[in-house]
């Protein structure tokens, strides 16, 4: 006698809606767009390469981003949270600036591919970042630093951070004049005088002594226009 077939099940449907743990999240989106600005610059970051990177269709991004831009906010916020501006309103403003530069060209020099696109990105909408320049903004109000100048003195100082955090990607013979050497002799002697190491922490530690020293005078009494000089 032929044994009996057990009759076969239907495979189980997937519930409707969405799922219990969601595929997507906007710190998952955030690391792939990290990733996507790193190897193919902001040109190479689309919607479309960010789906397909996430193996998601381009529509479900929206469920959680709006637009390109605010994906670019997002990893500006996500790098920024990095930055430790927790000196100021501790210390005194000068060693908290020092302190804050230097916590900024660490998290921007992991990241160096992002540099050129964080710089242009509005902060609106950008918590973690928000918070910092709050913090910061406090900070030299608070040591009396005018309204009209604190938002210049936090943009001359992130020119300078942003710009030595591209250095540390610089070749170590980024200043060699090769064969041009003896049409630069001055410029060819002050590079091979140049002591080795961390060129790029030795030059960035130069300009931001150089940064705060000019921003001390700037900051003395009597110094900003239309501040009249106290009396010790």
């Amino acid at each position: 006698m032929a044994p009996s077939r057990q009759p076969s099940r239907p495979a189980p449907r997937r519930p409707r809606g969405r799922p219990s743990n969601p595929l997507l999240t906007v710190d998952g989106i955030t690391a792939a767009a990290v990733r996507l600005l790193e190897e193919r610059g902001q040109d190479g970051l689309t919607m479309a390469a960010l789906a397909r990177r996430l193996d998601v269709a381009p529509s479900a991004l929206y469920n959680h981003v709006a637009d390109k831009q605010d994906v670019l906010r997002a990893v500006q916020d996500h790098v920024n949270a990095g930055i430790d501006c927790s000196a100021f309103g501790v210390l005194p403003w000068d060693e908290a600036l020092a302190a804050w530069a230097r916590s900024y060209r660490d998290a921007y020099a992991r990241h160096p591919a992002l540099v050129p696109v964080m710089a242009v990105t509005p902060v609106r909408s950008a918590p973690h970042t928000v918070a910092m320049y709050e913090r910061v903004s406090a900070g030299l109000t608070a040591a009396g630093w005018p309204a009209h100048l604190v938002t210049n003195v936090v943009v001359a100082v992130e020119s300078f951070v942003l710009g030595s955090a591209l250095d540390t990607q610089a070749p170590e013979d980024i200043f060699d004049p090769g064969d041009l050497a003896a049409a630069a002799p001055a410029f060819d002697a002050a590079n091979r005088a140049r002591p080795g190491g961390d060129t790029a922490l030795a030059a960035f530690e130069v300009g931001l002594q150089a940064l705060l020293t000019g921003l001390r005078v700037l900051r003395a009494p009597g110094s900003v226009p239309g501040e009249e000089r106290r009396t010790p």
